[in-house]
C-alpha cells in the first residue's frame, strides 16, 4: 500500500497530485530545481529535495536524481505527472529497479508506444484505422499536403506541414534536427496533412485484472502550434455510431499492450467523420480534468488504486453528466505570434463559483521564469449543458484578475464566444483562420475610460477620503482650480492617453467625454458612462497599473508629465523582447556587415523557444552587443542596423519570429516536450 508519494514533476501537475495524495492520506515528497526553490508545489508538499540546477537537462529530466531523491525522502512510490520522465520507460524501470512502485503503465507499454512508427504498426494489427504512410522519397505533387512527425515525444517538436514538394527535403532535415535535439532520435515519418481535421480523444483507465474503461471523449482542436489551448468533454457532434467507433478502437489499444493505469487514445477525425488512430499518450493528459468533471471521477486516485494492485471499481464505467471545458491560462502574447512572458505573478484571482475548477502551480507574488513552459493554470468549468459549460468559463475568465505579465486571457474569452466555438464548428486550423480576428487592436474608448478610472483613484490617493474610504476634498473654493494631468501608455499596445480632472463643487470632474465620476478610493472607481454605472478595480504596482473592469481588465504604463528625450532608443536597435540567452547568430555576421531586411541575425532562447531576431532594414550593422551564451534581460540592447535609405522595404524587428525548427513551447506546464496534435 502506498504511503509516501514523490512527485517527479513540478507546476500545476504536482500541485494537482498532492490535493488527492492529501485527501487519501499519503505523504507526498516534491523534487525541485534552483528556480522552483520557492515554487508553489514545493511550498506544498510534506517534504521537498532540491535537484541542483536550473535547466530541465540538469534537474527535471535526470532519472538518476529523481529515484534518488525519492529513497532518501523515503518514499515508496513515484508517479511521474506528465512531460519530462512520464513517458520514458528507461525512467519507469529504474523506479521499480530501486523497489518503488511505478505509478504508470508497464514499461513494455511505454515502450510500444514510444515509437509512434512502430504504434502505428501494432494498432494496424489490431485493427484500429490509421492514416496510409507517405514515404518521403517517393512523394509526389498529389501526396501534398503531407505533415512530418517525430516518431518519438510530441508537444509539436519535429513537426512541420509540407504544402511545396521543393520545401520537403528540407523540412525534413529541419524535423530530424529538431526531433535529434529535443528526444535524442531524429526519425521523422510523413502522412497526408488533413486540412480542417479535428482532434478527438479517448480517456482509458485499465487495471492489472483485464478491466478496461474508456472514459468518453474530448475534443482537443483548438490549438496552437500543434499544442492545445482549449479542451472538453464530451466531444460535441459526434453521432452515436463514431463515439462507439472511437470507444472500441481505443479499448484494443489498450489491451493489446496489456495497458495499466490513466491513458489517452489520440485521433484525427475527418470533416466527412472518419477517425484515424494518431498515438497512444502512456500517461495522464493535460485536460484530464473535463474528463473528471463529467465522469465524477478523480483519476489520479484510480493510478493509485491500479498501481497498488487493485480492481477498477466496477466492470463498466460511471454514466457521464453534463458538459465541461478547460482553457489553459498562459503567459503569452498571442498578437505577436504567442511570444511567450516572464515577470512576477502580482495578483492572481479566479472567481471561485459553482461549478468552476482552478488547477495551477501559481499564486500570487510568484515569479514566471524563462526556464519552463508559461501556463499559469488551468480553468475548468462544468455544468449540464455545452451552452452552459462555456458561458460559465468565459465568464469566469473574464472575471478574473490577472496582474503581471501579458496572458492569453482575452484570446480565451473571445475564442470562447466566437459564433464557430459557440456552434461547435471546431478544427485544428481555428487559430490560423481567426486569430487576427480574436487579438483585435484594443478599443480606445475603453481604454480612455479605463486609464480615466487609474487617475481617479491616483486622485483620491492624494485627496482626504471620508468613513468608507472615498474621497473627500474639503471646503470649495470659490477659484477655479488648474487641471491636473495624468499620462498612461496602454500595455502591450504602447498608445500613450493624458487624462485631466480638477476638483470642483461636486466632487472631481474629468476631461473624459461622456464620463462622470461617481465614486473614487484607492482601489477602486466609480464611474457614470453615459448614464451607465460602471465599477473599476486598480492595483498600482510601482509604475504598473492595472484596471480590472466587468469585461476584462487593463495594463497601463504611469508616465512621468513630461518625456525624457534621454529615454528615446537610437533608430534600428534590436532590443531584447524578453530575459533569456543568445544561442546563436547568423553565420560571419560581425560589426560592419551588410544585411538584408528580414535577415535572420540572433537567436534568443526562452522558456525552451527559440525565437529569431530580424533586421529591421537594409543596411549595415554598426553594433553587435550579443555573443553566444550571453544572457540578457528584456530591453537590453542586442545590436543596432544603420538603414540604407536606398534600399526598398524594411522588417519590424520588434517583434521577434519563433524559430519553428527549433522549440515551440511544450504542451504543458513542465515539458520540454508534450503531446502533439
Amino acid at each position: 500500500m502506498i504511503s509516501t508519494l514523490l512527485v517527479a514533476n513540478r507546476g500545476e501537475i504536482a500541485c494537482r497530485i498532492f490535493r488527492t495524495c492529501r485527501a487519501l492520506g499519503i505523504a507526498t515528497v516534491a523534487v525541485y530545481s534552483d528556480a522552483d526553490a520557492g515554487a508553489m508545489h514545493v511550498r506544498e508538499a510534506d517534504t521537498a529535495v532540491r535537484l541542483p540546477g536550473s535547466a530541465p537537462s540538469d534537474t527535471y529530466l535526470r532519472g538518476d536524481l529523481v529515484v534518488a531523491a525519492a529513497l532518501a525522502a523515503g518514499a515508496d512510490a513515484v508517479h511521474p505527472g506528465y512531460g519530462f520522465l512520464s513517458e520514458s520507460a528507461g525512467f519507469a524501470a529504474a523506479v521499480l529497479d530501486a523497489g518503488l512502485v511505478w505509478v504508470g503503465p508497464p514499461v513494455r507499454a511505454i515502450e510500444l508506444m514510444a515509437s509512434k512508427t512502430r504504434a502505428k504498426e501494432l494498432m494496424a494489427a489490431a485493427g484500429v484505422p490509421l492514416l496510409a504512410p507517405v514515404d518521403p522519397a517517393a512523394a509526389h505533387a498529389e501526396d501534398l499536403p503531407l505533415l512530418l512527425k517525430a516518431a518519438s515525444g510530441g508537444g509539436g517538436r519535429g513537426m512541420r506541414i509540407v504544402r511545396e514538394l521543393a520545401d520537403l527535403e528540407g523540412e525534413l532535415t529541419a524535423a530530424a534536427a529538431e526531433a535529434l535535439s529535443a528526444f535524442g532520435d531524429g526519425e521523422v515519418f510523413a502522412e497526408p496533412y488533413v486540412e480542417r481535421g479535428r482532434h478527438v480523444e479517448v480517456q482509458i483507465m485499465a487495471d492489472e485484472h483485464d478491466g478496461v474503461w474508456a472514459l468518453g471523449t474530448r475534443d482537443c482542436s483548438l490549438q496552437r502550434r500543434h499544442q492545445k489551448v482549449i479542451e472538453e468533454a464530451p466531444a460535441p457532434g459526434l453521432d452515436e455510431a463514431l463515439r462507439e467507433r472511437l470507444h472500441d478502437a481505443a479499448v484494443a489499444a489498450a489491451r493489446a499492450v496489456g495497458y495499466r493505469g490513466a491513458g489517452t487514445v489520440e485521433f484525427l477525425v475527418t470533416e466527412d467523420g472518419r477517425p484515424y488512430f494518431l498515438e497512444m499518450n502512456t500517461r495522464l493528459q493535460v485536460e484530464h480534468p473535463v474528463t473528471e468533471a463529467v465522469f465524477g471521477l478523480d483519476l489520479v486516485a484510480l493510478q493509485l488504486r491500479t498501481a497498488d494492485g487493485e480492481p477498477l471499481p466496477s466492470a463498466e464505467p460511471p454514466q457521464p453528466a453534463g458538459h465541461a471545458v478547460e482553457a489553459r491560462l498562459y503567459a503569452e502574447d498571442p498578437a505577436r505570434d504567442w511570444q511567450p512572458q516572464t515577470g512576477a505573478l502580482l495578483s492572481f484571482e479566479v472567481p471561485d463559483e459553482p461549478g468552476v475548477r482552478l488547477d495551477t502551480g501559481y499564486t500570487n507574488g510568484d515569479t514566471i521564469g524563462v526556464h519552463y513552459d508559461p501556463m499559469i493554470a488551468k480553468v475548468i468549468a462544468h455544468a449540464p449543458t455545452r451552452t452552459g459549460a462555456v458561458r460559465l468559463l468565459a465568464r469566469t475568465l473574464e472575471r478574473a484578475r490577472v496582474h503581471g505579465p501579458v496572458t492569453n486571457r482575452e484570446l480565451l474569452v473571445r475564442s470562447l464566444r466566437h459564433p464557430d466555438f459557440v456552434a461547435a464548428r471546431l478544427d485544428t486550423g481555428f487559430y490560423e483562420r481567426h486569430l487576427a480576428a480574436l487579438t483585435p487592436a484594443l478599443d480606445e474608448t475603453s481604454v480612455r475610460q479605463a486609464a480615466t478610472a487609474a487617475a481617479v483613484v491616483e486622485a483620491a490617493r492624494n485627496a482626504t477620503l471620508n468613513v468608507r474610504g472615498f474621497m473627500r476634498f474639503g471646503a470649495w473654493r470659490n477659484l477655479p482650480s488648474q487641471p491636473q494631468i495624468r499620462r498612461y501608455r496602454s500595455e502591450p499596445d504602447g498608445r500613450e492617453y493624458e487624462i485631466t480632472y480638477r476638483p470642483t463643487r461636486d466632487g472631481l470632474a474629468v476631461g473624459t467625454e461622456g464620463v462622470l465620476v461617481v465614486e473614487g478610493g484607492r482601489v477602486r472607481a466609480t464611474l457614470d458612462i453615459d448614464g451607465v454605472t460602471r465599477h473599476f478595480g486598480v492595483h498600482v504596482e510601482g509604475d504598473r497599473v492595472y484596471v480590472d473592469t466587468a469585461s476584462g481588465g487593463f495594463t497601463f504604463t504611469a508616465l512621468p508629465r513630461f518625456t525624457d528625450p534621454a529615454e528615446r532608443t537610437e533608430p534600428g536597435s534590436l532590443l531584447a523582447p524578453m530575459p533569456g540567452t543568445v544561442v546563436r547568430l547568423a553565420e560571419g555576421l560581425t560589426a560592419g556587415a551588410a544585411v538584408e531586411a528580414g535577415q535572420p541575425l540572433i537567436w534568443l532562447e526562452a522558456m525552451k523557444m527559440e525565437h529569431r531576431i530580424l533586421a529591421p532594414a537594409t543596411g549595415t550593422l554598426t553594433a553587435l552587443h550579443a555573443t553566444p551564451g550571453l544572457q540578457v534581460e528584456v530591453g537590453a540592447l542586442l545590436a543596432v542596423v544603420t538603414e540604407d535609405a536606398s534600399a526598398p522595404g524594411t522588417e519590424d524587428a520588434s517583434a521577434p519570429v519563433p524559430e519553428d525548427a527549433s522549440a515551440p513551447v511544450p504542451e504543458d506546464a513542465t515539458a520540454p516536450a508534450e503531446e502533439t496534435a
